[in-house]
């Protein structure tokens, strides 16, 4: 099992660091936005939209490799005193009442939305706006798989951690 998640966590790493170089565009399409638009007073709608896009991308393809990490937000007043095995319960809990069910959500939810988007080609709403409006809605289905791959990982892991006391 853990060979199991361990090649989840490699597919979840791989992608993690191949969307992280949108980063780079991101900070330069803001700076350039920033400086057109309030230096010279010019202002694109697609530079601006890239901008969004550069983030949703970014949030949304980063959320399985945080997981992965163990960076993603954790309220942990009693985790942090807990044992590895007392953590393991409350990554296994977690995992299959409150991440699985949002993933299974998320996934029911954006399904229709994003394959009307695609039936319909749509667009920006702006005339000069950017034209992948259905690749970007697109976006949300990466986010479920990614992080329900990483869920999976993070699962097993914990699961690992109860029957032999240890995340080998």
């Amino acid at each position: 099992m853990i060979a199991i998640a361990n090649f989840i966590d490699w597919i979840t790493v791989v992608s993690g660091k191949v969307l992280a170089c949108l980063m780079l565009p991101l900070v330069i399409f803001v700076f350039a936005n920033a400086a057109l638009r309030y230096v010279f007073g010019i202002g694109h709608v697609w530079l601006f939209e890239a901008v969004g896009y550069c983030f949703a991308v970014l949030a949304v393809g980063l959320a399985g490799w945080a997981l992965k990490e163990n960076e993603h937000v954790r309220v942990d007043i009693l985790y942090a005193m807990l044992s590895r095995r007392g953590k393991a319960v409350i990554d296994i809990f977690g995992t299959l009442f409150l991440l699985g069910p949002f993933v299974w959500l998320m996934w029911d939810r954006s399904l229709p939305y994003v394959q009307r988007s695609w039936k319909t080609g749509q667009t920006s709403m702006e005339i000069s706006g950017i034209p992948y409006v259905w690749l970007l809605k697109t976006c949300l289905l990466a986010f479920c798989v990614l992080l329900g791959l990483a869920a999976v990982s993070f699962l097993i892991r914990a699961i690992n951690v109860l029957i032999q006391g240890e995340d080998a």
